[in-house]
């Protein structure tokens, strides 16, 4: 009886003695094993090796006297193949009737999608499997633009590794994608590598100071906002409202036009002494007057806690304080708040 297992096809190659073999049994199919052996110059193990390795083919059949007799190749092959195609057959048939039952349920998908936008402005999806299911819905029913607030300055490779597929799938499809990271974004190799990445495919990336908030705007009618802005991950609220997804337009455009490119190609030079601090030391300067410690202005700019420290003792000899309070109203007085 034929083996039909799949890893004979695969593990075990037929040889120069094997042929040889299959060849005297073609030709000599009564001789015993030892007569074989005796013509073909081999030892008897070695020509039931070549006998086990062409039964299992099918190429060999045993005979009722006890010998073997060779099976043409290509009904050899039509035996041994038949319950595998057979098998892959039925699966595909399987295959396209659940593909079909699936399809099925299209209708009634965009049907509940439609009532469920109608039934409220405001959707807040919960849990991170929920959310990442939301978001990689919005990504594929994209069509026009993405506008993307992304702060914390160097993203996780985790949330990298997320983003980039979905991104270079809105890409492809002729999806404008504007993201806006944060400058510290600059310095984090992983955040440089993903933007260059996608830079190339056609996307537009600028940096700036200080981003409060995680923000996506599909085709400039749904908006995407965290829950909690400190725990993304715990929850986000879909926007449909037309004056709402107005409002977070304009102010993403506002963003976007006082950014640099992700290069920081566009930079001003640093402030002298006699003007007001700008870019980076202004954002400082207003956290600081807001009487935020240095760990949380780092937070909020995603740079390190020691850069902020620079900044900080920057300003304050500047302002000649000898502490952050004095150096508030010292500031005040410039005007420097109010530039």
């Amino acid at each position: 009886m034929i083996d039909h297992e799949a890893d004979v096809l695969i593990e075990h190659e037929i040889d120069a003695t094997t042929v040889r073999i299959y060849q005297l049994r073609v030709t000599h199919p009564t001789d015993h094993t030892a007569e074989l052996a005796e013509r073909a110059g081999l030892t008897t193990d070695e020509v039931r090796r070549a006998e086990r390795l062409l039964s299992r083919l099918g190429l060999l059949q045993p005979t009722p006297g006890g010998g073997w007799v060779a099976i043409n190749p290509e009904n050899a092959a039509e035996n041994l193949l038949a319950p595998l195609e057979g098998d892959i057959l039925r699966q595909r048939v399987a295959m396209a009737a659940t593909r079909e039952r699936l399809h099925a349920l299209s209708g009634d998908y965009l049907e509940a999608r439609s009532m469920r936008s109608a039934k409220s402005s405001i959707e807040a999806v919960e849990g991170i499997e929920n959310i990442r299911a939301v978001i990689d819905d919005l990504a594929r029913t994209c069509v026009r633009s993405l506008d993307a607030l992304v702060p914390g300055g160097g993203q996780s490779e985790a949330a990298l590794a997320a983003a980039a597929p979905l991104d270079m799938d809105l890409l492809k499809r002729g999806v404008l994608i504007r993201s806006l990271f944060q400058h510290g974004a600059r310095r984090h190799r992983p955040t440089a590598r993903h933007v260059e990445r996608i830079t190339a495919a056609g996307a537009m990336v600028r940096t700036t100071g200080v981003l409060a908030s995680r923000m996506q705007i599909y085709d400039d009618e749904v908006v995407v906002l965290p829950l909690d802005p400190g725990r993304s991950g715990a929850g986000v609220a879909l926007v449909r409202d037309p004056a709402v997804v107005d409002y977070a337009s304009q102010f993403f455009q506002l963003s976007w036009d006082e950014a640099l490119d992700f290069e920081g190609r566009g930079d001003q030079p640093t402030a002298t002494p006699e003007k007001a601090p700008i870019g980076q030391e202004r954002d400082v300067l207003l956290m600081m007057a807001a009487g935020l410690s240095n760990d949380e202005i780092a937070e909020r700019l995603g740079v390190s806690q020691r850069s902020v420290s620079r900044v900080v003792a920057s300003l304050m000899a500047r302002l000649n304080a000898t502490n952050r309070f004095q150096a508030g109203v010292e500031a005040a007085a410039q005007g420097w708040l109010t530039t």
